[in-house]
């Protein structure tokens, strides 16, 4: 695919290992790696998949869809901002409810994703507000935020 056309190629929203991406990688097969951070070990392997991307000339395009919390498009944002490679970010614009519930939410304005100037990821939990929207776990619904992958990518749901 990559030698019949010029659009980029972005790969990964459901790696879950590094044998996934490697090869990918190093052999410039793609363009953006668009991993999942939590899925792929959190914030720190993130970085150093950025890192490793970084010498091949691959930029990062985090997943960040709806269901994704707002803890982890603050974790998004902040290996963006730390990151050389950065190419885009996946962004769903959380509710006023949401932003109410976890008050330090990066902001969009113009175009441009800002993080708050609190300390760590800068997002909080408004709990007595949060209460007021259990969330329901026993849906079974293909493609709910409750579905997980194990090593091997095959679903694994809580």
């Amino acid at each position: 695919m990559r030698q019949q056309s010029t659009t980029p190629v972005a790969m990964g929203e459901l790696f879950v290992n590094p044998q996934e991406w490697l090869h990918l990688i190093s052999n410039r097969l793609i363009d953006f790696i668009r991993c999942h951070i939590s899925t792929i070990g959190g914030i720190t392997p993130a970085k150093k998949l950025a890192h490793y991307c970084e010498g091949f000339s691959v930029r990062t395009a985090w997943h960040g869809p709806g269901d994704v919390s707002p803890v982890g498009h603050a974790a998004n944002l902040h290996l963006d901002l730390s990151s050389a490679n950065f190419g885009v970010q996946e962004w769903y614009g959380p509710s006023d409810v949401i932003r109410e519930v976890f008050p330090g939410t990066p902001e969009l304005r113009r175009g441009y994703l800002y993080p708050n100037s609190n300390p760590g990821l800068g997002i909080d939990i408004d709990e007595r507000l949060a209460a007021k929207f259990p969330c329901d776990n026993s849906k079974s619904v293909p493609n709910m935020w409750t579905t997980a992958r194990t090593r091997d990518g095959a679903s694994a749901r809580p």
